[in-house]
């Protein structure tokens, strides 16, 4: 099995019976982050806790810790991020934006970008599945706490 690498985007939306401001109150607590599929806790790294250069380091249930710096943030928009450890990837840049639709709906993009480690194209595979699942099951999680 030959190894090279591989680069792909992925890109999960839920639509949300929750207003703007609520949605982005929710997504924008960068630790906070209770709607995250198998997330254990996460902590800041840095003493900025909002916006561009705020740090982060999420532990996962199976015992994977990633670090991420926020990139890109405008509030009630999007914010971006990338992963400095902890995937097995060269680059990732992902970002969550929010779209009104009306007054009390909304709709939530996460999509991202990736470059892997060396691997074999079917480990690729893998890790894509993988983060598909875990994109849609976050998505569905932050639609049902906000929908409460």
């Amino acid at each position: 099995m030959e190894k090279s690498y591989h680069t792909d985007t992925l890109k999960k939306s839920v639509t949300i019976d929750a207003n703007l401001q609520k949605t982005w109150n929710t997504v924008s607590k960068i630790v906070d982050l209770k709607w995250l599929d198998n997330i254990k806790t996460a902590r800041f790294l840095s003493d900025k806790k909002r916006g561009i250069g705020a740090t982060r380091r999420i532990s996962f249930m199976d015992g994977t810790n990633v670090e991420e710096i926020i990139v890109g943030w405008r509030p009630k928009k999007y914010f971006s991020y990338i992963a400095i450890s902890g995937l097995p990837l060269r680059g990732y840049h992902a970002t969550i934006s929010i779209t009104a639709k009306n007054d009390n709906s909304v709709t939530v993009e996460w999509e991202s970008f990736f470059s892997s480690e060396l691997m074999t194209y079917s480990e690729f595979r893998e890790f894509y599945k993988l983060l598909s699942h875990f994109y849609a099951n976050s998505l569905k999680n932050l639609q049902v706490s906000l929908e409460k």
